[in-house]
């Protein structure tokens, strides 16, 4: 289960923050030219780029590796009774499998369910860098993205994603209550809430299997920048 993270105001960061915060999806592929759709459960590598864990008996696995090409459409809560009043964002790129131990290991922080069959041996991880996107706000508003827009800056990513480590262990060594209390403000229910992520645009806090994504106020581009959103999420829970 997961908890989405709160809009933005304007197209770019509001399909960002709804790609890093959702957890399931929908994966279109073609198989000898007939597409095909199947339901996908999502994470964000730091710089973006998507992250699924597949089993090579599925059938969107077998057309990947012939045809990488495809696409993902993660959606947000609608706001009205017609369902097309949810954001949702549609984008398209080039699927590979990814080999870094440490990508896989940030899948399943991000779906801790999975931690069991995570490891069995026709289960891989998938990356998919964006190419271009589709966001739709809301009933008739809708945006096309290109590469760039969906591409965070290179040098925070890796400060950041180079930070991640010390930051989590910080977090949850020192200032459990800060995070339990950042939770609850977010109507998270109980304690033992542990940071198991940080990128530029938040963090993803975790309980049993509730996961909680957590937008900071703005970009940020270091561990100083961290610290300052940090406190500043503590503040507001606080207050």
């Amino acid at each position: 289960m997961s908890v989405t993270a709160e809009p933005t105001t304007t197209p770019v960061p509001d399909a960002r923050a709804l790609l890093r915060a959702s957890r399931a999806g929908t994966l279109a592929t073609n198989g000898d030219g007939q597409p095909f759709a199947s339901l996908v459960t999502p994470a964000t590598a730091p710089d973006g780029s998507v992250l699924l864990l597949l089993s090579g008996l599925s059938e969107h696995t077998r057309h990947l590796r012939t045809e990488p090409r495809c696409a993902v459409m993660v959606a947000g809560p609608q706001t009205e009774a017609n369902p097309q009043t949810a954001p949702r964002l549609t984008i398209t790129g080039l699927a590979a499998p990814e080999p870094d131990p440490l990508m896989k290991a940030r899948w399943v922080a991000l779906h801790p369910y999975a931690a069991f069959y995570a490891g069995f041996g026709d289960f891989q991880l998938w990356r998919i860098v964006p190419k271009a996107g589709l966001y739709i706000g809301g009933f008739a508003s809708a945006t096309r993205l290109r590469q760039a827009d969906l591409a965070w800056d290179p040098a925070a990513v890796e400060a950041v994603a180079a930070a991640e480590p010390s930051v989590l262990a910080h977090c949850n060594d020192d200032h459990a209550d800060a995070l339990d209390q950042i939770a609850a403000a977010r109507g998270a229910n109980g304690s033992g809430w542990r940071m198991v992520a940080c990128d530029v645009d938040g963090c993803d806090l975790a309980c049993d299997e509730l996961v909680l994504r957590v937008p900071w106020s703005g970009l940020v581009a270091n561990p100083a920048d961290i610290r300052s959103a940090l406190v500043r999420l503590t503040k507001a829970a606080r207050s």
